[in-house]
Order: C-alpha cells, then structure tokens, then sequence
C-alpha cells in the first residue's frame, strides 16, 4: 500500500478524472465512494443510527464535500445529522443540495454569531466528522477554523460521559500532510480515515498522536497510477506473500547457516537474543561468534546454537585477529550479522573493521549496534564496502553515521534513510515508531507499528536476529529487511495485547515470532 504526499495524492486524482471516460474515475465518484467509505466507518463507530446527533464540520473545499457525502449517507441510515458550514462554498453546490434533500440540517457559520448553535450542537452530538481542512492545508490556522476548534477542544475535554467521538476525514484539521507538523489548534481524532492512501503525516510524530486509530478507505481510484510513488506502508497481504516457503521435504540445510557476532563481558543478552530471533523465523542453524570466555555463559541459555569461540586481546574483549577467524568460517554460511553488544573496545573496533572492510566477499551481511558505531568511526567506510547490506539503526546510532549529533526527533526520518541508502548503498532499517526501511533505489517502506513497549533494550537485538535469519532462508535484503520490521512489530503487538505496553521485556518477543508467522500464513 503506497504512502502519499499532498502533491502525489493531486497528481493521482488529476489523472484519474483526465482519463476517467477511458480507464479513470472521474472526481465526482472518487468523493462520492469517499463519503460512503466515511459514513460506513461512522455507523461503525457509533452503532445503531436511530436519531443519533451527529455532527459534521464542513469546510470548503473538497474535504468539505466528501463530509457533505457523508452526511448525506449518515443521515438516511436514521441518524439525525447536521452539517455545519465553517466556511462559504461555491455555488451551485451539488453535495450540499444532495445533502438537503436527504434531510440532513444545515447551519451557516455566517449565521452562527459567537457560535452559541455550535456550542449546543457540540454538547449534544454523539460523533463529530472533522470535514473541514484536507491535504491542501499549508497555513497556521486562524480566524473562524481556529474559533472552531478552540470550542471543539473545549468538548472534548469535558466530563467523559458526554464528550462526542471525533472522527477525521483524511487529516485532523491542523495537521500538515507532508511533514506532520501539528497547529497548536489541531484536536486529536478518536479515528481518522485515509481517503485512497494513508499520508506521510498519518505516520510520523508529532502528527501520529493525533490520528488516533489509522483507517484506510478504497475510493475506488485504477491501479496503477501510484506506480511512480517509491514509499509504501508494509501490510499484512505483503507479508504472507514475502514469508519463505517451507517444503515438506526440508532438512536444516534447506534454511540456511546464520553466523552472529556478538556479544561482550558487559552484554551477554545480545548474542541470546539475535541467536533465538534467528532460529525463530526459521533459520536452519544458527552460529554465535562470541570471546572464548563468554561461551560457558551464554550457552546455557542458548542451548539450540552452535559456537565459534573467538580469541581474546583481554577477558570478554574479542581480539582484532579473531577477524581472520569469522572470515574462514563465513563461507560455510548462508548470512551474517554483525554488531550486537560487542561493545566499543578499540581491539573490538580493530575486529569489525578488518572484518567488513576486508575486501573479502561475505555472506548477506547485517551490521547493528556496536558494529554501526564503528563505522561511523571511519572515514568514507562506504567506499571501502562498495556491496549491499543491511544496517540497523537506532536514531543515535544514525545521527553518528552521518556525522550529526544535533539530529533529534524532528527530522525527516524517510529522507534521512533514503539519503543514508543512497549514498551508502546499503539497505537502511531506521528503527522507531514507524520504522523506516529504504532501498538503494530509492523506495522505501514504513512499518505500520508504533509500540513505547518495544523501547527497551534488547529489542534491536531481536529484530536483528530476524532479519538475518530470513537473509539465510534465501530472501533478498529488499524483502528480509521489511518482512524482518513486520514480523518484529506484529509480534510486539501480541505482547502489547496480552501483557500491556509497560514491562515488556526483548525476550517476550521469541515465542511470538513463530506464532505470529503461522497466523500470518
């Protein structure tokens, strides 16, 4: 499913209504199947419709008319519906005069002075449909928008008996389509429906906390006219469709050898968890390279890997030679992960380095965490490393990759990953609410999952761990990155759901890998 700007979503609907005689549908049924799609959505929220107030705030663009739709829909299933006009609409207007005729009550804001009506209107609706602004919004919001909402605030904050559900069409009012940034006079939406397309605001913070539950309604636009859009939202068709076969006639070896780097005195979880994560998903065997020193700590807990014990500059430190040692072993081995919790020694360092920069051809290779901070380390790495991979960052980790340690939560996070992947030639799994998986060719892809019960440590480790272990079952670092962020979100909100959002530890996770890829199936 595509994610669209403001200027892609016109540039699809113009096309559309240029060829709407031939293979296109013309405006007028894009808003109509916009406005049923809403109204479907309302009767789903609300219940049963028998002379339920329902409001709805019209503005007076499009937006506006598809509200009128709504209305219109709404109104003849029994509800007793009042569309209130914020601004004035150009006439002739054919969805208002639909909307009349269906008995829906119009009320002009002309007509409203010190908008005492709305306030009544607010105070008894049960559901108000927020139709006023759409995509097109740019400006602050002020004048009577801004009164509008200041009132519609104001409801919303009263006693929780009598407060109306707000449902959004397209966006909440105040919230820019592109770049999520939210006027100070936004109210947060119960539910927002995405009119085609969810929109690159809908996904990312400060406008996610106020889209509340994301629906994405079919307005019947043709196939194909988002082909020149490069991001999409990862969903679940995808995801069953991207899972790797499992024959019948199977052995370990069919499912590839995962090796893992990983693991220091200070962070013996790490090799436990992307290990597990591995084996998980489905890889046939799974190798953890660790200091020699470590494995009698580890394996008792990881008791389905293999070791490789790698030779020591000191106590849990791994030496720079055991690069030598991984590289050997390496070519016996399906894909490669790299990076967690090996900590920032300098002989750590010295290792990773002679081991990724080496020239030698490795196996599908995935670098996190500590891996990542070396990197950053060293000059133009990325030219010394001219081949694909995947790497997983944690916003800090790629604020060091690109030299910035003034990147905070403000900044562009597809862009950043785009520009990363571009530039890198490597495949960018930008981790957070959202992740952001981008291509070197440019597209990108957004998880669906924003979980604060995942923002604990370890779970880098884990969506790690899987996303190697589908490298080594045969997919492709275009499909293995994304599947790996669908699969390790889908499985955070079985936990969510069965154990709340507070308390969720990385290894929660493990079992619900397996459980979450057969339900997909």
């Amino acid at each position: 499913m595509k994610v669209v700007t403001a200027a892609e979503m016109r540039a699809i609907e113009d096309h559309s209504e240029d060829h709407s005689e031939e293979a296109g549908v013309s405006t007028d049924t894009l808003m109509e199947n916009a406005g049923l799609a809403v109204a479907r959505i309302a009767r789903r929220m609300i219940g049963p419709l028998d002379g339920v107030p329902v409001l709805v705030l019209v503005g007076s663009g499009n937006n506006g008319a598809d509200g009128l739709v709504a209305a219109r829909h709404i109104r003849r299933w029994g509800a007793s519906v009042t569309a209130y006009i914020c601004r004035e609409r150009a006439t002739p207007d054919p969805k208002m005069e639909d909307a009349l005729d269906s008995g829906v009550e119009v009320i002009a804001v002309s007509d409203d002075p010190g908008l005492s009506c709305l306030k009544d209107l607010l105070d008894s609706a049960h559901l108000v449909i927020d139709a006023m602004l759409g995509t097109g919004r740019a400006r602050p919001i002020e004048g009577v928008f801004n009164d509008i909402l200041g009132i519609l605030s104001v409801t919303r904050r009263g006693d929780s008996r009598t407060v109306p559900s707000l449902l959004a069409l397209d966006l909440p009012t105040g919230l820019n389509c592109d770049t999520a940034e939210v006027d100070p006079a936004c109210v947060p939406a119960d539910v927002t429906v995405a009119l085609g397309y969810p929109k690159r605001g809908h996904l990312t913070f400060p406008g996610a906390d106020f889209v509340g539950s994301l629906e994405v309604a079919n307005i019947g636009i043709p196939a194909g006219l988002d082909d020149d859009v490069q991001v999409s939202l990862l969903t679940s068709e995808w995801a069953r469709d991207a899972l790797p076969e499992r024959p019948g006639d199977s052995h370990k070896g069919t499912f590839g050898r995962t090796m893992i780097v990983a693991g220091s005195r200070h962070f013996l979880g790490a090799a436990y968890l992307a290990a597990a994560s591995a084996a998980r998903v489905g890889a046939g065997l799974v190798t953890i390279a660790i200091p020699a020193s470590l494995v009698s700590s580890v394996a008792p807990r990881a008791v389905e890997p293999t070791f490789l014990p790698l030779p020591e500059s000191r106590e849990g430190v791994v030496s720079p030679d055991a690069a030598n040692d991984i590289l050997e072993a390496a070519s016996g081995y399906s894909s490669l992960l790299v990076g967690c919790g090996l900590g920032q020694a300098d002989e750590t360092r010295a290792m990773v380095e002679g081991l990724l920069l080496s020239g030698v051809d490795l196996p599908a290779t995935i670098v996190d965490a500590d891996g990542l901070n070396t990197l950053a380390r060293i000059p133009d790495w990325h030219l010394r490393w001219p081949n694909n991979a995947i790497l997983t960052p944690h916003p800090g980790e790629m604020a060091r990759l690109v030299s910035d340690s003034n990147l905070d939560g403000d900044a562009d996070r597809l862009e950043l990953a785009s520009a990363g992947a571009r530039e890198w030639n490597k495949t960018v799994v930008l981790k957070g609410a959202y992740t952001v998986v981008a291509h070197t060719d440019g597209a990108s892809e957004v998880g669906p999952f924003s979980n604060p019960g995942l923002a604990t440590a370890g779970t880098g480790d884990v969506l790690a761990g899987a996303i190697v272990g589908l490298l080594s079952q045969g997919l492709e670092p275009e499909t293995a990155a994304p599947l790996g962020v669908y699969l390790h979100g889908l499985a955070g909100e079985s936990v969510r759901e069965r154990l709340g959002d507070t308390g969720m530890v990385a290894s929660d996770l493990l079992p619900e890998l397996p459980v979450t890829i057969r339900d997909l199936r």
